[in-house]
């Protein structure tokens, strides 16, 4: 049976995401290893620091954050594939110290290159997955980095939960959990080399004729005459000539040029507002949080593993629908909700705490929980990472990822480092942290981020440098409807001055259209 071209596309985009199923195994896994009481003895008296128990999770960050300086130079010179598999070559290693560990400056170590893998890996799956998807399927196929992170936490959350009742007590309690991380990382690293390269990478490195080819391999079944792989190239080729111009991207370039500042500061803040929502204080810490409540530590890993559950579900309804709701609808009602969430969890923490005998607030609070994670997972995370994946040219998109994605690692180690002394100190009132957030992480989403849902990533410098600061209530908020504008250039029924009504689209950016339409017809 011949795959269509989208569904070949999507499960190249699955395959590069599998570096995701690391991640969120190694953020979930942490959870039950903690709490392991032959771990703990194992790790010998430091681990009585908080600080130093704090670090043993954040410091996966701090590795994550050090994979961002190699990542963009070698992501340009050797492509996006032997770049995610040297991370899956780092993050093998990093596993399998971890798995070893018979102390904490060897267990340190092994959290620090799994985090260099895995930043690696983070910042190319969806940057791989950006350029070789249909401007229709984009978005489907860049959230699938937050759906498979939900696959790797599920993952961890019910084998550390079985393991905890199952070998209580035993070193077998919380080394298996650390050695099957290791896994996903094996098929990755050996088989990574057999997909297409980005076409975009390929014809930035003057390989035109293999770029046409790879783009007609993933989108027309291998024909180079299709109408999408001619156009597609064109626009390709245009935005090399204009790069030869310019000249090769800088890392000053980021900060200097006011349209990539502009977008590098988009996603630097998009990125730093997810763990501002709080997810990653109850990821790490759940054990902490739910035993304030009253609830035995098996009790609460039973907890975080329905919560999984709950998290698949809503990355699996943002993978499905996010190419129909665009990009700043899901990540403003997500926001909303999640601070709306941590309202409650607040009110309920400071009026009936685990030490007061009232059931049903303490189980409110488990429900209120379940209910943020699912619009997290439904409308925030994974948009975190597909919306900066988007939004920059080419010739900077490398850079640029890399710059944001450290936005992810800081704000994930300074919630991992700060939350447990925070709860110690301040206890509820730290929820009011993360619930006055979630509503200011709305606010600026929608006055300031334009939509790019429906358009060509060679369309995004256009977008960024017409589109005012403050994009509410202009066209540049709504979506556009690619499919409905390029099945009416096809068909030659194309009406010029309509467009920017039903399908987001601007004056000028109709006239780009009537020329493909006198071109065509």
């Amino acid at each position: 049976m011949v795959l269509s071209p989208k569904v070949y596309t999507w499960l190249c985009g699955l395959f590069a995401s599998l570096g995701s199923i690391i991640f969120g195994y190694d953020l979930g896994v942490m959870a039950g290893v903690l709490s392991a009481t032959d771990f703990i003895s194992t790790m010998g008296s430091r681990f009585d620091d908080p600080n130093l128990e704090g670090l043993i999770t954040s410091i996966l960050l701090l590795g994550c954050f050090a994979g961002m300086f190699p990542v963009a130079y070698f992501a340009d010179t050797l492509g996006r594939r032997k770049t995610i598999q040297i991370g899956a070559l780092v993050y093998i290693l990093g596993g399998a110290l971890q798995t070893g560990a018979h102390n904490m400056d060897m267990m340190w170590a092994g959290r620090f290159f799994a985090g260099f893998g895995i930043g690696i890996m983070a910042d190319l799956a969806p940057l791989y997955q950006a350029e070789i998807a249909h401007p229709s399927i984009r978005g489907r196929l860049t959230t699938l980095q937050q759906f498979m992170l939900g696959i790797g936490a599920f993952a961890a959350s019910w084998i550390t939960y079985g393991t905890s009742a199952g070998l209580k007590g035993t070193q077998a309690e919380w080394r298996i959990p650390l050695g099957i991380q290791i896994i996903p990382a094996v098929p990755l690293f050996a088989f990574i080399l057999l997909l297409p390269e980005s076409p975009r990478w390929l014809a930035e490195k003057g390989r035109l004729d293999e770029a046409t080819r790879t783009l007609a391999k993933l989108h027309a079944h291998g024909n180079v005459n299709e109408l999408f792989v001619v156009s597609q190239m064109e626009d390709i080729k245009a935005e090399i000539q204009r790069a030869k111009e310019i000249g090769s991207a800088s890392w000053s370039e980021l900060l200097t040029d006011s349209s990539n500042f502009r977008r590098v500061s988009l996603g630097y803040i998009l990125q730093f507002s997810v763990q501002m929502t709080g997810v990653s204080a109850i990821q790490y810490y759940s054990t902490t949080i739910f035993t304030t409540m009253g609830f035995s530590a098996t009790r609460v890993l039973l907890f975080q593993s329905i919560n999984s559950v709950i998290a698949l579900i809503g990355e699996a309804c943002c993978v499905l629908w996010v190419d129909n709701t665009g990009r700043r609808l899901p990540l403003i009602v997500g926001n909303v909700v999640s601070g709306m969430s941590f309202v409650v969890g607040s009110i309920l923490m400071a009026r009936w705490p685990g030490t007061v005998d009232n059931d049903a607030a303490h189980y409110i609070f488990i429900i209120t929980t379940w209910i943020f994670n699912f619009f997290f997972s439904a409308c925030i995370g994974p948009l975190s990472w597909a919306y900066p994946a988007e939004i920059y040219s080419t010739r900077t998109r490398a850079k640029a990822t890399a710059v944001t994605s450290s936005a992810s690692w800081i704000s994930n180690f300074f919630i991992a480092q700060v939350t447990p002394v925070a709860f110690s100190h301040i206890g509820w009132k730290y929820y009011l942290v993360f619930a006055i957030c979630g509503h200011t992480n709305a606010l600026f989403v929608w006055a300031f981020y334009p939509e790019t849902t429906g358009r060509r990533l060679e369309e995004m410098d256009a977008l960024f440098h017409d589109a005012p600061v403050f994009v509410a209530n202009t066209p540049y908020a709504k979506k556009q409807d690619r499919l409905l504008a390029e099945k009416e250039l096809r068909e030659g029924t194309f009406v010029p001055g309509d467009l920017s009504e039903r399908a987001g689209y601007t004056i000028d950016e109709e006239k780009v259209f009537e020329e493909r339409r006198d071109h065509m017809h």
